[in-house]
C-alpha cells in the first residue's frame, strides 16, 4: 500500500515544533553553561513523574558538554566511566544510570563548590607549540584566565605586547625582579629571560579562577617549588622527527640556534616525568581541548 505524505499544514507544524525543542535544549545548555543552573538541577526536571520535555530529550552527551571545564575528551571518559551510551538521552537512563549519574554530578558540584581552583602550568621542549596551543585556548575559552609571562626577548612576528608577553627591557625585568613581583623567572636557551608576573595569578586565584600558565620547564619548576599544589602538564610533540620539523618550519632561528635549541629539546623531554599530566600535540585544537578538561582534575599524589 503506498506510503501517504502527510499534509503541508502538518509538515509546517512539525517543523515549528522541532525547532522550538531545538531551541529549548540550547536554552537549558546556555542555563547550565552559564551556572544558572546545575546540572543536578537539569536531571532532577527530566526525571520526574510528569518530566519537562527540554531536559529529557537532551543527550547526556549535551548536558556534561555544556558544564564550565568538560570537553569532548572528558566527556567520552565519564560516560565510560558510567557506563552510559553516547546516544542515551537524559530521560532515557534506566534507574542505576540514573544513580550513577546523579551521584558523580553532586560529587563534582560538591567538589566546584569548594574552592577547587588552581594554577595549572603548561610546559614542554621548545618548539612543541606550547604558545600556539594556549593562543588557542585564549581564543576559544574565555572562561580560562591565562596568565601573561614577562619577557626580555622580541616579538614575534604577529604576537601582541600584554597579550601573547609583556615585552620589557633587561632594566625592566631587572626591577620586577627586585621588587618581589615575579613568582618565577628563567634564562631561556642562554639568551632570553621569562618570568611570571605574581599580582594578576594571585587576583585571578582569590576572585576564585582557576589560572593556566604556559611557561618553560625551569619555570615550571619553579613554580612548583613556590606553589606545590599547582598542576603541571606537559606537551609532548607526536614524534621527534615532527619536532624537529616544526623547529625548523618557523624559520624563527638560525640553522646554528636550531641546532642547539634541538641539543636542548632533548634535555627537556627527558623531565617530562615529572609533571603531572602528559598531553600529546597531534592537533592544535585537540591539544587545547585536552588541556582544558585537564583544569578540573586532581594533582599527582
Amino acid at each position: 500500500m503506498p506510503r501517504v505524505a502527510p499534509p503541508d499544514v502538518d509538515r509546517a507544524a512539525a517543523s515549528r515544533a522541532a525547532v522550538a525543542a531545538r531551541r529549548a535544549r540550547a536554552a537549558v545548555k546556555h542555563a547550565v553553561a552559564t551556572r544558572e543552573r546545575s546540572a543536578t538541577d537539569v536531571v532532577d526536571a527530566a526525571w520526574k513523574d510528569e518530566p519537562v520535555p527540554a531536559e529529557a530529550s537532551l543527550r547526556v552527551t549535551e548536558l556534561l558538554s555544556s558544564i564550565p571545564g568538560i570537553g569532548p575528551i572528558r566527556v567520552s571518559r565519564i560516560l565510560d566511566e558510567l557506563n552510559i551510551a553516547t546516544s542515551k538521552r537524559v530521560g532515557g537512563l534506566g534507574s542505576r544510570q540514573r544513580n550513577r549519574l546523579r551521584e558523580w554530578l553532586q560529587e563534582r558540584e560538591h567538589n566546584d563548590g569548594a574552592g577547587t581552583t588552581r594554577l595549572v602550568v603548561l610546559a614542554g621542549p621548545t618548539a612543541v607549540g606550547k604558545g600556539t596551543v594556549s593562543t588557542f585556548i585564549r581564543e576559544n575559552y574565555p572562561h580560562v584566565h591565562l596568565s601573561v609571562s614577562a619577557t626580555t626577548r622580541k616579538p614575534r612576528p604577529g604576537e601582541i605586547d600584554g597579550v601573547n608577553y609583556y615585552f620589557v627591557t633587561d632594566e625592566e625585568f631587572d626591577r620586577m625582579e627586585a621588587e618581589g613581583r615575579m613568582l618565577e623567572t628563567a634564562t631561556v636557551h642562554n639568551a632570553h629571560r621569562y618570568g611570571t608576573p605574581r599580582q594578576p595569578i594571585e587576583e585571578a586565584l582569590a576572585q576564585g579562577k582557576s589560572v593556566l600558565l604556559e611557561i618553560d620547564i625551569q619555570g615550571a619548576r619553579a613554580v612548583k617549588r613556590a606553589m606545590p599544589e599547582a598542576l603541571l602538564i606537559f606537551l609532548l610533540p607526536p614524534t621527534w622527527e615532527e619536532l624537529v620539523r616544526r623547529l625548523i618550519g618557523r624559520g624563527t632561528e638560525d640553522s646554528a640556534e636550531q641546532a642547539r635549541r634541538l641539543v636542548t629539546a632533548k634535555v627537556e623531554l627527558a623531565a617530562q616525568d615529572e609533571f603531572d599530566y602528559k598531553v600529546i600535540n597531534h592537533d592544535v585544537s585537540e591539544a587545547a581541548q585536552e588541556v582544558v578538561d585537564l583544569l578540573g582534575m586532581p594533582s599527582r599524589a
